[in-house]
């Protein structure tokens, strides 16, 4: 009898445990994710508000480099210069947890100062950074414990992507799978998911809509489909590659030449605007509607893609704010699309699996990925995307764009090697 009743005690223990941890994170998350939501809807807002504006007010263009002197003495003023990139909010979860409250503010701004003035930069590296920050903060609110603070970093991030996307599941799944290619924590399954859907409903509540496109035409899955759309894969992990080093090559050599960051973002900033005299604004911005009319099957420039890989790596490796993600999507959309017309499948069908492949392929997350391309597009069509993506990321090996992200296992066989991404 005292056996059984040491059992029941010890279940009965465990239970309470498991009801108070779930109770705790369900709180938590749910105020992570109505800030991140929060600033997330702002964040979003302003995006499209000085977008509209730069579209309006063409000269802004032109001003790019005084917005650089402006990011340049914000972050050195806040003594953030040199510290404060994606690659610290994926750090920080194998570290202390601890991030900089003025990160929030500071990227904000700077990534609204960008978009402004005619940068080639997406969002969602500052959306992982504002998550990352708000997360930290309410995981030093409530006092957690270094461990708990990881998951906490991972809830903020699920918010803010969820809040910018509208794509809830993948949200919750990238924070999961970024950090370490191979293994996932799925303690932070249920805080990731409630922070993203609260993050989510907000911005409904907002008037923001999801991220969603329609496909015209999905091919039959048949041998030549699939065979046709492994191409796409790999054609997205070879120009992954070249964007990633392109990225890092771009970032040192300026690092290098132009030590002091006002000098650099000044050239570089100069360098956008000299290209954008030459070329036009097509590049500038994160290029959504250039996604657009590729996912709706409209003809693009066959050298699209190569274009806002310069745009982008100069824009990004000379200092400005923002991120990769949107500039993958409109290299990833443009190069399927120009694949797809070459070797005989639907345009549109063929951007949609380009966007897809490539972030796979950037980002090494190929669960996300999957995720992502129902979330935007449908179901219909799943196992080809399954397919470029399962391709695209093996073959981009072990590059990406977070230098902060480690490869755990190998791509290729079941060992363990504990890199970081190159």
């Amino acid at each position: 009898m005292d056996e059984i009743k040491k059992v029941v005690t010890h279940d009965a223990v465990r239970v309470r445990q498991y009801a108070a941890s779930f109770i705790q994170w369900t709180l938590f998350s749910a105020l992570t994710g109505l800030l991140g939501g929060g600033i997330g809807t702002a964040f979003r807002y302003s995006i499209d508000y000085v977008t509209g504006l730069r579209n309006d007010i063409p000269w802004l263009c032109y001003l790019l480099p005084a917005g650089g002197l402006v990011i340049a003495f914000l972050y050195r003023v806040t003594k953030l210069s040199g510290h404060a990139d994606t690659n610290l909010i994926i750090n920080s979860v194998r570290t202390d947890g601890k991030l900089p409250v003025l990160l929030a503010p500071v990227i904000f701004v700077s990534t609204v100062l960008t978009h402004l003035f005619g940068g080639s930069a997406g969002r969602e590296g500052a959306a992982l950074q504002l998550g990352g920050t708000i997360g930290s903060f309410f995981g030093r609110v409530f006092r957690l414990n270094e461990k708990d603070m990881h998951i906490a970093i991972m809830c903020g991030m699920s918010g803010l992507f969820s809040a910018l996307f509208g794509t809830p599941l993948t949200a919750a799944i990238f924070a999961m799978e970024v950090i370490s290619v191979g293994i996932m924590y799925y303690s932070s399954f249920v805080p990731c998911m409630i922070s993203a859907l609260t993050a989510f409903w907000v911005t409904q509540l907002s008037g923001l809509s999801p991220t969603v496109f329609a496909i015209r035409t999905i091919p039959p899955l048949d041998i030549k489909s699939v065979l046709l759309t492994a191409v796409i894969g790999v054609c997205c992990a070879l120009v992954s590659i070249v964007f990633c080093l392109a990225l890092k090559w771009s970032h040192k050599l300026a690092v290098k030449y132009f030590k002091n960051e006002y000098l650099r973002l000044t050239v570089g900033g100069a360098a956008i605007v000299l290209l954008t005299v030459l070329i036009g604004t097509r590049y500038s911005g994160t290029g959504a509607d250039v996604i657009v009319q590729a996912v709706a099957g409209v003809k693009i420039l066959p050298y699209d893609f190569v274009l806002k890989i310069l745009f982008t790596v100069i824009t990004i490796g000379f200092g400005y704010k923002g991120g990769e993600i949107i500039p993958t999507m409109f290299i990833g959309a443009t190069l399927g699309s120009l694949v797809g017309s070459l070797i005989g499948l639907p345009p549109s069908f063929s951007a949609a699996v380009g966007m897809i492949a490539l972030f796979c392929a950037v980002v090494n997350c190929p669960i996300a990925s999957i995720i992502l391309s129902v979330e935007m597009f449908g179901a219909d069509g799943l196992v080809m995307f399954a397919v470029a993506v399962c391709i695209s990321f093996m073959l981009s090996g072990y590059y990406g764009l977070y230098t902060g992200q480690k490869i755990i296992y190998s791509k290729r066989r079941t060992r363990f090697v504990n890199r970081n991404v190159k």
